[in-house]
């Protein structure tokens, strides 16, 4: 956190300068054996974002559950910034203090996206998710299906170890 902190001083301002709004958005996710928690990131969308979301999901660019959408007109600048480095994620350092994530692990899914999974996808909810993870590093953007998506984060759990681990991070 403290190798961290300008960034924690600096994108707030940058935040704040180019949207009215909060600093941070916090979401409900689905966490380990499906407890859920509120994960917490720097804001990057405008406000009313999620209000959006129904009317854009012709324009999913993901295959299963999850949204991705390439030129999301709900990006703020600031957020296109944070976003292509991976800042927004920072906050989530919080959530791994509070025992709710771990620095890697497979990506916290959002309560509706849980509730269209297959049987199958249900064991990505047996390991504590992470910041960052096997997906992550393998294409994140460019992984479009979903199940290659869940392919890769149960490839990561049943192969998990302490050397994948640093080698992900």
């Amino acid at each position: 956190i403290i190798l961290f902190l300008p960034i924690f001083i600096i994108a707030p301002i940058f935040i704040k300068l180019n949207s009215k709004g909060p600093v941070f958005f916090s979401q409900t996710r689905v966490g380990y054996h499906g407890r859920k928690f509120n994960l917490l990131k720097f804001r990057t969308m405008e406000v009313n974002a999620e209000s959006k979301l129904e009317e854009l999901m012709k324009n999913n660019e993901q295959s299963g559950p999850a949204f991705k959408m390439e030129e999301d007109p709900r990006i703020t600048y600031a957020g296109k910034f944070l976003r292509k480095f991976s800042l927004d994620e920072l906050p989530q350092l919080y959530n791994v203090i509070k025992g709710e994530m771990n620095l890697v692990g497979p990506r916290p899914p959002i309560p509706s996206e849980v509730k269209q999974y297959k049987p199958e996808w249900h064991r990505r909810l047996n390991m504590k998710p992470g910041i960052t993870g096997l997906w992550q590093v393998s294409g994140r953007n460019d992984i479009i299906n979903f199940e290659d998506w869940v392919t890769l984060d149960l490839k990561y759990i049943d192969e998990w170890s302490f050397k994948l681990d640093m080698i992900i991070i």
